[in-house]
């Protein structure tokens, strides 16, 4: 995935968005994108098969995302006259962080066994602005059962892992050194 040219084309679709006031628009149609590609193998397989021509993938994208603003439908016209639709998804990525970052928004991301709670979340999201120096947080909760119990907190770059499956790592790691001295 060519991730320089994203951001290039994430930081211009930013660049006009702000300046015609369209940038929450522009960022909830990137969500849609994002969230639509990830979730769907067949489109992924679709944008990225040079078999299909740039004008039925530009066509399929217009059917699936008929309520995109004009810049978003402007961006996928851009991409398919360029022959690079395939980098959508990493457009919609690059533009979400670049959105997040001109309103002042860190991302935060805790794994849990099961979803959390309001309560829980609440807990969650004071630790993360703590992390973060008091900046706005925006919240996702992962769910995977092979953590076990507890979570796993990552903010930018700093994770906390109060995982039972981190811990049980540890102790058998524990084991081992006390075993082989």
């Amino acid at each position: 995935m060519n991730t320089r040219a994203a951001n290039r084309y994430a930081k211009a679709l930013l660049d006009l968005a702000l300046e015609q006031k369209q940038e929450d628009a522009v960022f909830k149609d990137m969500q849609d994108i994002y969230t639509s590609i990830s979730e769907s193998g067949d489109l992924q397989v679709m944008l990225n098969n040079p078999i299909i021509t740039n004008a039925a993938k530009k066509g399929a994208l217009e059917n699936i995302f008929t309520t995109l603003s004009g810049l978003s439908k402007k961006l996928i016209d851009l991409l398919a006259e360029n022959k690079r639709l395939a980098i959508l998804q990493a457009v919609a990525t690059q533009y979400n962080l670049l959105y997040n970052t001109s309103k002042g928004i860190v991302k935060a991301t805790v794994t849990t066994a099961v979803a959390i709670d309001e309560a829980m979340r609440k807990q969650v999201l004071d630790k993360a602005t703590t992390l973060a120096d008091g900046k706005k947080i925006d919240l996702e909760n992962k769910i995977d059962k092979t953590i076990l119990g507890g979570f796993i907190l990552r903010v930018g770059d700093i994770q906390i892992d109060t995982s039972i499956a981190n811990k049980l790592k540890k102790l058998k790691r524990d084991l081992k050194e006390t075993v082989y001295i």
